[in-house]
């Protein structure tokens, strides 16, 4: 079995195709639209066209070799067969009722597998949100507003499908995009061990964000984040309440610490929450490896400053003696009620805060560097020296911003372009910068 008509399709069918606004068929086919390949709305009832494609009869009537699956549970056995009839080598199925509903859903998943096994076609699904990859116009799903999501670098494979719809509209709604939203569902042949692989390949993808349930293939999908090059984060859920779980996606109850170690120790980071499974997918994509754990923290206000030490203290984080020239250069710049160590504190934003963050990203001693401050008008952020210090060195750079967002927008996304990560509380740059620690390790 090959995921390439899962991931780079040529043509896509959708099965049960519809004109009716609010129907299945009909919101698949609004974001299937904006495929730049033939599509082809099935359905043997459809009269005259749909989004301006006109109706099939049948999948035979296609070249199609991804499927959208927009039928009930009960015949999509029947659907698959008919698709392995006529040469399509991936589906997404969209309904629900299967091994997550117990009995005879059970026997209509196995059909499914059964099916999709003798004619090798890649199923994603059943019970899923389907999948997008926004670089390839390709979106294989029923969510509104999904073909409006941009094209990003941080990829997200999620068991549930309704976490990762929230993850990509919290993307999208801080300002990025995503490299891919896949939602796995019951994975009935389509499980984490395949999708990692796939993505590891992808050229647009700079880090992978895993939501796990649980898996009956664990030994593969650790052996596929070990063997990633592309940085992983994974978040796992999913560890009490067996009934509700297994209600959901089918999933085995299996505790965080069965994938920590592994995972951990191949490398990847596990994150506590969906916004901290994003925050650190988003620094490892966006940032260059640290080449250890010494973090130089730069505050234009000592309050959200301590918030962000304590933080990383308690992570294990270390803050390094600044070295002697260092500490002399911000004596020139400083004035006296500062505090100059590390962290540094400037007291309030200030015409030559640039200067000071690029004296302490420019100490041997400081691998990371953490910076908070308040934007002013009269000042805005320090672009220019960030511009040319990330030229000069190969450091990360985590940049803390608060103020009204549509005044602080533009230098904002101009720091993003020089992969300096930027984030909006004081907790979440200090998250990112212990990721960027830990991985350093």
């Amino acid at each position: 079995m090959s995921l390439n008509d899962l991931f780079d399709p040529d043509s896509i069918a959708v099965i049960g195709a519809s004109k009716t606004p609010g129907k299945l068929g009909n919101d698949a086919m609004a974001n299937a639209k904006e495929f730049d390949g033939p599509v082809y709305p099935v359905n043997p009832s459809g009269d005259g066209s749909v989004y301006g494609y006109d109706f099939v009869e049948s999948v035979a009537d296609t070249d199609a070799d991804l499927a959208l699956c927009c039928v009930p549970g009960p015949v999509t056995p029947e659907v698959i067969e008919e698709c392995g009839e006529a040469g399509v080598g991936a589906a997404v199925v969209f309904a629900g009722g299967f091994a997550e509903a117990g009995g005879q859903g059970i026997e209509l998943q196995a059909d499914v597998q059964s099916i999709a096994e003798e004619y090798d076609i890649a199923v994603l699904g059943p019970n899923t949100a389907g999948h997008i990859i926004p670089h390839r116009h390709l979106f294989s799903s029923f969510v509104p507003g999904f073909d409006e999501i941009d094209s990003g670098d941080v990829a997200i494979a999620a068991q549930s499908g309704g976490v990762g719809v929230t993850a990509t509209f919290q993307l999208d709604r801080e300002g990025y995009g995503t490299a891919g939203m896949y939602g796995l569902g019951n994975r009935v042949n389509t499980d984490f061990d395949e999708v990692i692989p796939m993505l590891d390949d992808d050229s647009e993808v700079d880090a992978i964000a895993l939501h796990i349930e649980g898996t009956d293939q664990i030994d593969s999908v650790i052996e596929a984040v070990e063997a990633a090059s592309t940085p992983v984060v994974a978040l796992k859920s999913g560890n009490e309440m067996e009934e509700f779980v297994q209600a959901h996606t089918a999933a085995p109850i299996q505790e965080s610490e069965r994938y920590e170690r592994p995972f951990t120790n191949g490398g990847a980071v596990m994150a506590d929450s969906l916004t901290e499974l994003l925050d650190a997918s988003r620094v490892l994509a966006q940032c260059p490896q640290a080449d250890g754990p010494n973090v130089g923290l730069v505050t234009a206000q000592a309050g959200p400053g301590i918030m962000m030490a304590d933080y990383l203290d308690e992570r294990g984080v270390n803050f390094p003696e600044l070295t002697e020239d260092t500490r002399e250069r911000l004596d020139d710049i400083l004035p006296g009620f500062t505090y100059d160590r590390n962290p540094v504190d400037t007291g309030r934003p200030m015409p030559e805060f640039g200067d000071v963050i690029d004296a302490v990203g420019r100490d041997d001693n400081v691998d990371i560097v953490l910076v908070y401050e308040i934007f002013e008008h009269s000042l805005g952020y320090p672009v220019e020296e960030l511009e040319q210090l990330t030229a000069d060195i190969d450091k990360p750079v985590v940049f803390t911003v608060a103020g009204p967002d549509a005044a602080l927008s533009d230098d904002r996304d101009r720091m993003e372009d020089l992969g300096v990560a930027t984030f909006d509380s004081p907790e979440r740059g200090a998250y990112a910068a212990s990721v960027l620690a830990e991985t350093s390790r």
